[in-house]
């Protein structure tokens, strides 16, 4: 599930389109040496906006050229994903070039530069500013040589990472080539220790060839955000929050602690029934390769899934997408406009269509204002029922910013947490019982059985995940680029951080010929960020405590949103200021709190008592 933010997936889809450019022209992602070469892969555009003296006119004038630029961007953006062909490509490359041209031109970056210095701007000018220079800030004109080294390492690291070969060798069996879904599989159904050792070990073979490049990279990336004023790469990232890198780690270990009492029941519940499971001594802290999931960022198979796919296995697909509608429909939003339905592309493709398009559920904001759409592969299943209404938060979100009072450029989430936390929140209130028996989905006493379906959530969602995501992944990132951590320290370092946020161990000692973090796509193609996952689970759980006690005086694990206006209303709020307003503040005024991971523990109290009595007279913690 993903949405299509200003400062984020647009700015990446610019630095591929110019890996193609090099990969198609030079044969080989090294960059060339004819001439200057920019982030886009074409030259800068000359200076057509007014001068930064008038801020009105040279942000007016900006906006509607960065509306332009995005439009035209994201059309062939959509085009080359619902349409997979050369072709496409090659438009989306080109529209991505003249956008990053744009924002990261050296004309830009001067006018800005004279406006960050100027005391007199207000508040909404102040934040417009700040977000086109972190814009311009990710791949500026100003540093090409840097720029092009950048995108070329990341490049190479990339196909590196994709492309590589996995080659398996079982106890007793001929080595083969596996596949990254093959091994996922392995270890989700293995139960002989030894043969999961060797499939995790496979996982990490990658690691390796990336290290040194991850080291010039986190270098390259560094330098472009030192110079453009930020205390790191990971600085700049931290700063779409309005928090700097050390803020941002703070934040991180609250968050963490917050947790840590479900956490530590769980993990001790959860290395007893695996320990059982495989006939091992229980350890006290848990191997990497006993776990389904190659980082330990979820826990799956460990019990039984509550099977939900018989709920919705006999509607049509289109079903879900209008269910999901009508649910912000009762709330008070407006149907959605025609467009949407003409434009979208919701249900999988006929068996023998000559087209390919990307199955990978998204949400999509063509051109800032009423053209929104969704690109999705609806089946008739539980997790397409959850798609469907999570996909249609960010398409809601979309709609209620995209107004005048909004510029452009702030038509994006609070931040980067806020759009996902959303759309979650919808996804969330969408699977309370009540409203499945509302929709005829469930009759009376038909509940899944509360404590499963809360173990299921934590194992499968943010109880799990919160300390990967805010602790080792963070933490590491944080070392990376803010700490410039040394190469030679980095797989140690990433084993120091998943033993104490995790309570997880490799199942053998991994020197410094590995790089295990590496292995993890997020570290070289989605970086310093990855606490945004985390951050979203935080904001859902907050704003649905909220609008439980205050709005509906409802349980938190069993509120039914449906119908009601004043939740409607209330959501609106948050959703029309766009990014006009600091994230954090925003969460203060809708919530009456900081960002907290106690609503999140509040929701899964049941479960906390639960692995308290089962965990009694055994050693909690690691």
């Amino acid at each position: 599930m993903q949405t299509r933010t200003v400062a984020g997936l647009g700015m990446m889809l610019l630095a591929a389109g110019l890996l193609v450019i090099w990969y198609q022209g030079q044969g080989s992602p090294t960059r060339p040496e004819t001439g200057p070469v920019h982030a886009t892969g074409v030259p800068p555009q000359a200076a057509t906006l007014p001068g930064p003296a008038d801020v009105d006119s040279f942000l007016a004038a900006y906006n509607t050229r960065y509306r332009e630029l995005w439009t035209a961007f994201e059309s062939a953006n959509w085009n080359a994903e619902v349409d997979i062909t050369g072709a496409n490509t090659q438009a989306r490359i080109a529209a991505g070039g003249a956008l990053g041209g744009f924002v990261g031109g050296r004309e830009v970056i001067e006018s800005l530069r004279g406006l960050r210095t100027r005391t007199d701007l207000t508040e909404l000018q102040e934040r417009q500013v700040a977000t086109a220079w972190r814009l311009s800030a990710k791949y500026p004109a100003t540093m090409p040589e840097v720029v092009a080294d950048a995108i070329a390492t990341a490049a190479v690291l990339n196909d590196s990472l994709h492309g590589h070969v996995y080659r398996l060798t079982l106890p007793g069996g001929p080595t083969r080539t596996v596949t990254p879904n093959e091994i996922d599989g392995l270890l989700a159904m293995s139960t002989d220790l030894a043969e999961r050792k060797a499939v995790w070990e496979a996982s990490k073979q990658a690691g390796p060839k990336l290290k040194q490049g991850l080291a010039d990279l986190r270098g390259q990336r560094n330098q472009l955000a030192r110079h453009m004023g930020y205390s790191s790469y990971f600085g700049l990232e931290t700063a779409n929050y309005g928090l700097s890198a050390d803020d941002m780690l703070r934040l991180m270990d609250e968050l963490v602690a917050g947790i840590m009492p479900l956490y530590e029941q769980l993990h001790c519940w959860v290395r007893h029934e695996l320990a059982a499971r495989y006939g091992a001594p229980v350890p006290r802290r848990i191997p990497a390769h006993w776990l389904g999931n190659r980082w330990a960022q979820e826990w799956p198979g460990i019990v039984a899934d509550v099977d939900m796919d018989g709920l919705v296995k006999d509607v049509e697909p289109a079903w879900l997408v209008q269910r999901a509608e009508d649910f912000y429909v009762s709330l008070g939003f407006a149907p959605l406009p025609e467009t949407f339905w003409e434009r979208s592309d919701l249900y999988q493709l006929p068996p023998g269509s000559g087209r390919r398009k990307n199955t990978h559920a998204s949400a999509w904001h063509v051109d800032l204002e009423r053209d929104v759409r969704c690109l999705m592969s609806v089946q008739a299943d539980w997790s397409w029922f959850l798609t469907t209404h999570h996909e249609l938060g960010h398409v809601y979100y979309y709609l209620a910013y995209g107004r005048p009072q909004v510029p452009p450029i702030l038509r994006e989430g609070a931040n980067r947490a806020f759009h996902e936390g959303i759309g979650s929140l919808i996804e969330l209130a969408a699977g309370q019982p009540s409203y499945l028996a509302q929709l005829g989905l469930l009759a009376a006493g038909e509940a899944p059985d509360r404590i499963q379906w809360l173990l299921a959530q934590a194992l499968s969602g943010p109880v799990v995940f919160l300390p990967f995501a805010c602790g080792t992944m963070t933490h590491f990132e944080y070392d990376l680029y803010e700490a410039d951590l040394p190469a030679h320290q980095f797989n140690a370092r990433w084993w120091e951080h998943a033993a104490r946020f995790q309570g997880i161990e490799p199942p053998s000692l991994r020197g410094e010929e590995f790089c295990d973090a590496a292995t993890k796509t997020h570290i070289i193609d989605d970086p310093a960020q990855y606490y945004d996952y985390a951050l979203a689970a935080v904001v859902l759980h907050q704003l649905h405590r909220y609008i439980c006690r205050e709005l509906l005086r409802q349980d938190v694990r069993d509120a039914n949103y449906y119908g009601d206006r004043t939740v409607g209303m209330y959501l609106n709020s948050i959703l029309e200021l766009g990014a006009t307003r600091d994230g954090n503040l925003v969460m203060r005024q809708a919530t009456g709190e900081d960002l907290s991971a106690d609503a999140m523990l509040e929701y899964y109290q049941p479960l906390l008592e639960w692995l308290t009595r089962r965990n009694a007279g055994r050693e909690v913690g690691f």
